[in-house]
């Protein structure tokens, strides 16, 4: 298939559909109303259902029902609708329900503003609901990225049957960029029918999807069961890229997403002065690239983390130095974008010896 010129949301809405969504439950809110507003023109299209829920509460639990059924079914929010989702997230993971759902995150906290922002990593890789769950994350930095990765998060979730998160900042969702739908494409994982669906009992025994299990024995054992599955997703799932880290380098910048981007662009105005400054971009911000990071860092005498937040990233990036080597960080908060000067300014800094002005070592203030 041709590359076409699409806008991000509009690639994530049609990479869905190629994946064999054809159910999608949603509420607007900016900046991601673009993704909406595309399913619930492309549904009807290829058979499909498109249903705007009277809340975002209301959207995440019929991602239950119809998920439960064994339909690939996936929702999109921003920020703080994304946090009325998180009690129907953690009931999802509990329940074993496979389904996807994407973060475009805007600038916050509160209600925000509705431009670029990385603040929202704490609540997708911490775990933004109750109880023991996780949910592979994943982190797209370009439109052809936003729309493998969402094909891969229908793949991903089937197999664990558990809910996967896709995140990014607004300009994921807004900027056009050249894109291929990879329409007949293998799937990431080897997928098994669902016998597990709510499809009718017509010859054979019902079956159940409750997160509810009174028995304190039989809890455990379902949360051990669930824990034995997401050891196997951080074993199996770590995904990251680097740049420039074949030869040496003294500094090492790790960023995802759009900073990632600009950082790249700052990696090359570096090497054109004989700079060499190496870049790491987690892919997967759960599981993170713990081992992978590790390991690149040891050409470096520093780290520099590059977010959209107060620092958020940078306490997974010390966790993975484990404090060999100093960690400093430097973001734009409000939706203000980094850009490549600054970055080029805070390895200059720190190859002088300086700590740069707005950095800070270590994530702390």
């Amino acid at each position: 298939m041709a590359k076409l010129l699409m806008k991000g949301a509009e690639a994530i809405g049609e990479a869905a559909i190629a994946a064999d969504c054809r159910l999608f439950f949603g509420y607007p809110i900016t900046p991601q109303n673009e993704i909406p507003e595309y399913m619930s023109l492309r549904l009807p299209q290829v058979g499909g259902t498109f249903v705007q829920a009277e809340s975002e509460v209301a959207a995440s639990n019929m991602l239950y029902g119809a998920g439960g059924s064994g339909a690939r079914v996936f929702t999109s929010s921003s920020s703080p609708g994304i946090s009325l989702m998180m009690e129907a997230l953690s009931y999802l993971a509990g329940a074993e329900v496979p389904v996807v759902i994407v973060n475009i995150m805007r600038a916050g906290p509160g209600l925000g503003g509705i431009l670029p922002a990385q603040a929202d990593y704490f609540q997708a890789t911490k775990g933004g609901g109750h109880g023991d769950y996780r949910c592979i994350v994943l982190a797209p930095w370009s439109v052809q990225d936003a729309a493998d990765l969402i094909m891969d998060a229908f793949d991903l979730a089937d197999f664990y049957r558990n809910p996967v998160l896709m995140i990014g900042d607004a300009l994921i969702a807004q900027m056009m960029e050249p894109v291929e739908i990879r329409e007949g494409r293998k799937p990431c994982k080897p997928l098994a029918p669902k016998d597990w669906a709510t499809t009718g009992n017509k010859g054979r025994k019902p079956n159940i999807i409750n997160s509810l299990i009174l028995d304190p024995e039989d809890l455990e054992r379902h949360n051990r069961r669930l824990k034995a599955k997401f050891d196997s997703m951080e074993r199996d799932e770590v995904r990251w890229a680097s740049y420039n880290t074949d030869g040496d380098y003294d500094i090492l910048i790790a960023a995802y997403g759009t900073p990632a981007r600009v950082c790249l662009t700052a990696v090359n105005e570096l090497k054109e002065k004989g700079v060499n400054v190496g870049l790491f971009r987690p892919i997967t911000l759960w599981p993170f690239p713990y081992a992978p990071l590790r390991e690149k860092a040891k050409k470096a005498k520093a780290v520099l983390t590059v977010e959209l937040s107060t620092g958020q990233m940078v306490e997974d990036v010390r966790t993975a130095v484990c404090e060999d080597l100093p960690v400093h960080f430097y973001g734009r908060q409000g939706g203000i974008l980094v850009t490549p000067d600054e970055v080029v300014e805070q390895v200059t800094a720190l190859l002088g010896g300086a700590r740069p002005k707005g950095a800070r070592k270590g994530g702390k203030a």
